[in-house]
């Protein structure tokens, strides 16, 4: 059963690979909402500045990151921001699980728990009854991504995933 997700086009084989690494998938969301510049990014993942800029540059040469105009920096430097485009979120990713769930894990690794809400829910359910649940949370979660970020806003990243329960059968 393949899930019915809202009209996503496939990503290509450069989005996919780029997609691929969990530490990609990090970044984009680190420059969500407020762009970064290399130094900022490496420093905040406590990574050497030269690997990261091999991913931003990744990122930027795939559309999923965008340079913006260079700033002034210390003694005559010029840091280039980078913004991340939302276009993960318009592209059929399901080749990509794997790095998506090693980001979720890196990133809540540090978190309490009273930080993290759970759920886990088991069902038994025909091929309309998948169908009808994949569609209302892909509707729920683009009503959600359709919003203007709340400046004044507390961050936060849903990660989702439906699954076989290969526990049941």
């Amino acid at each position: 059963m393949e899930p019915t997700h809202l009209p996503r086009r496939p990503a290509t084989d450069a989005e996919a690979k780029a997609l691929a690494s969990s530490l990609r998938v990090r970044i984009l969301r680190m420059c969500l909402d407020e762009p970064m510049t290399n130094a900022q990014i490496a420093e905040r993942l406590g990574r050497p500045p030269a690997s990261v800029l091999h991913h931003v540059r990744t990122l930027t040469a795939t559309g999923f990151l965008e340079a913006l105009p260079a700033e002034e920096g210390p003694r005559g430097s010029r840091p280039v921001p980078y913004r991340a485009t939302r276009k993960s979120w318009r592209l059929d990713t399901r080749g990509s699980a794997r790095p998506m769930i090693e980001a979720f894990l890196e990133t809540t690794s540090d978190l309490p728990d009273e930080d993290l809400r759970l759920s886990r829910l088991g069902l038994r359910l025909d091929e309309a009854g998948y169908a009808e649940l994949t569609r209302r949370l892909d509707e729920v979660l683009q009503d959600f991504a359709d919003r203007p970020p709340d400046p004044g806003g507390r961050p936060w990243s849903v990660f989702l995933a439906v699954h076989p329960d290969t526990d049941r059968d």
